[in-house]
């Protein structure tokens, strides 16, 4: 009985999540609102509490976040990130002071104090890669003058949280300060032998994983990928974090078929994984912290249009351009859930975090599609209206 029960509650969140999915479609926003929607009010607290998955989600979920950092990882190449990085340091840093700042302040005004706050600032800082990258194809901006600027962004970002995400977890963990010192050296090691090994050697390391069959491609990216990040969890690196400089490690043409497999088992394992936060987070407790989301989302949007504005300055780029840049960046998603959901085991993290968390990605996953589609007709009206009154 116990296994028809859990076949039938898995099989109504899948089909729920493929409901939940189109209907984002239908309305153009991302579906990651909905999920976490969906978790919500089939969590503890909800309308419907699931009781007979809770081992599979809570399992998927972690293959989720490794499967969205992988893959992650994978459009990126050593290449991509040296030159990044060199390009676009100053505006990497613009982006963390101006964004992770406002969740930290928010943070210890809650009383949360420095591990909140901590927690706090990746959660206001990292844009939505996915959404970002999907809302781009959408409007057809792949190609503009500002892309490459909010690209580069995106990849300062990947780059902290390499370092970041250890950070967090060892603070999350109460490990002390020698753990800490020793779980961050590692990460800088790991981060440095990748970027060494892709740059010279990322032909071995992708036929490690090359096969002809599909099948046998597929079993090998996904095992490896999971093998590297329990590998990096015993070395209390973030398992993520594993997976996305395992992606950057493969080479062009391998990470391309890697990306096409795998793209709709990382679809299906991180809308578990969005869903199982949901789960997980008692929506009691949402309408006491939507005043603070709010005033989050206001401030943090200030902040993120301020980002790409600097950042396609730098890259010679016209007025309107920097708006769009501006707007792009918005979005948060992946990685503040991720953030979060570290929070969200730990003991040392008030549990008004997750809720808090929730209610803003579900604010800016919304904000920044709409914000990106209207900021040209916006910016148009703006200027006819200046030009009126100059006139």
């Amino acid at each position: 009985m116990e296994t028809a029960l859990a076949l039938e509650e898995l099989g109504a969140l899948f089909f729920g999540l493929g409901v939940l999915g189109r209907l984002a479609g239908r309305i153009g926003i991302s579906p990651i609102p909905l999920y976490l929607l969906g978790g919500l009010a089939f969590g503890s607290g909800g309308l419907l509490p699931l009781s007979g998955i809770g081992g599979f989600t809570e399992l998927a979920s972690e293959v989720g976040v490794v499967l969205l950092l992988l893959l992650l990882g994978l459009e990126y190449s050593a290449t991509d990130l040296v030159t990044g990085l060199k390009r676009s340091w100053l505006a990497g840093i613009v982006d963390m002071v101006l964004n992770a700042t406002p969740g930290a302040i928010a943070a210890l005004i809650l009383g949360w104090g420095p591990v909140g706050a901590l927690a706090m600032a990746g959660v206001t800082w990292v844009s939505s890669s996915g959404i970002i990258a999907k809302v781009l194809e959408d409007l057809g901006r792949l190609g503009n003058r500002e892309t490459p600027a909010v690209l580069s962004v995106l990849v300062m970002e990947d780059l902290a949280m390499a370092l970041y995400l250890p950070v967090t977890t060892a603070v999350l963990a109460s490990l002390g300060f020698l753990a800490g010192l020793r779980t961050v050296a590692i990460a800088l090691v790991l981060l440095v032998v990748v970027l060494v090994v892709a740059l010279r050697f990322g032909g071995a390391v992708s036929a490690v994983v090359d096969s002809p069959s599909s099948e046998v491609f597929l079993l090998r990216v996904i095992g490896v990928a999971l093998l590297v990040a329990g590998v990096a969890s015993q070395l209390q690196v973030s398992a993520g974090v594993g997976a996305f400089l395992l992606g950057i490690a493969i080479s062009e043409e391998t990470a391309e078929n890697a990306t096409r497999v795998l793209s709709p088992l990382r679809d299906l394992f991180a809308a578990v994984f969005f869903v199982v936060f949901g789960l997980n987070t008692d929506p009691a407790q949402i309408p006491a912290v939507v005043p603070a989301a709010l005033a989050l989302a206001v401030v943090t949007t200030m902040t993120k249009i301020g980002t790409g504005w600097f950042a396609a300055r730098q890259a010679g780029v016209g007025s309107l351009g920097r708006w769009r840049a501006g707007a792009a960046l918005v979005a948060r998603g992946e990685f503040s859930i991720v953030i979060a959901g570290l929070a969200l085991t730990s003991a040392s993290v008030d549990p008004g975090l997750a809720p808090l968390a929730t209610t803003y990605v579900l604010l800016m996953a919304v904000i920044g599609p709409v914000l990106a589609r209207f900021v040209v007709p916006a910016h148009g009206a703006v200027r006819s209206r200046l030009g009126r009154t100059a006139a």
